[in-house]
């Protein structure tokens, strides 16, 4: 039970959208999708067949991929509308969907193998309040996503305008460094294991530019320079119960 009273916050009905889904359309957004899934599926790789619940993944972006590696999937949402993007898989019993308050999980302690959330913790207020409640009801990891300080991201405050008349559909979000998101972790008895920077350069500009081999060519110089590693965004971290 909550220690304190925390008001409902709603983010994922966007990213469930399909307004949002067009971040990630065409060739590019394949791209983008796949750095994460593959970077997702080796985190997950010490966990086969586990039960894993994705918190605020009405966005589908990595729910083929866990079906199919062979994980117990459960998707959760904010709204029964969360729903929409994944209808074929919860509908044909490949994973489960619940809807409920993000903050307040209506699970047990312990109640899967791993938590996953992606595009939602920037997006939340009141995020230390997430980091707890996932903590609680996973049994042995946590992966999470979040834009890092210290990145080219430091200056989107100051892009913000020019990035929305590029983008249309982006929002303003909350920027982190590894430390604040593994200082709560911490307080709940979970420890960083891993991290995998995504890109170095902007997705907005790869969104643009919209070549691909382009794009992946210049990431693959990044990483090699150690840009990516030291300056990448956005983040996967993978945390473990100590």
């Amino acid at each position: 039970m909550p220690s304190q009273e925390y008001y409902l916050e709603t983010p994922d009905i966007e990213t469930s959208s399909d307004d949002y889904a067009t971040r990630f359309a065409g060739k590019v957004g394949d791209w983008f999708l796949k750095v994460q899934r593959d970077a997702t599926l080796k985190m997950l790789k010490p966990y086969a067949g586990a039960t894993v619940v994705d918190i605020g993944g009405g966005h589908g972006q990595a729910t083929e991929a866990i079906i199919k590696a062979g994980y117990d999937l459960t998707v959760f949402g904010s709204d029964a509308v969360c729903k929409e993007r994944i209808a074929q898989f919860v509908d044909s019993g490949q994973c489960k969907f619940d809807t409920g308050d993000l903050l307040n999980l209506p699970y047990p302690d312990n109640a899967f193998d791993v938590v996953l959330s992606y595009r939602l913790l920037p997006h939340i207020d009141q995020w230390p309040r997430l980091i707890e409640e996932m903590s609680r009801v996973a049994r042995k990891a946590v992966i999470l996503d979040y834009p890092e300080k210290r990145s080219v991201n430091v200056i989107a405050p100051k892009l913000f305008k020019f990035k929305k008349q590029m983008e249309g559909n982006t929002r303003p979000f909350t920027l982190f460094s590894r430390e604040e998101v593994t200082e709560e972790f911490n307080k709940h008895n979970y420890q960083f294991v891993d991290a995998y920077a995504e890109f170095f350069l902007p997705m907005v500009l790869h969104r643009k530019l919209k070549q691909p081999a382009i794009s992946s060519a210049a990431e693959a110089v990044c990483r090699a320079l150690g840009l990516t590693s030291l300056f990448g965004s956005p983040v996967i971290v993978k945390y473990t119960r100590r």
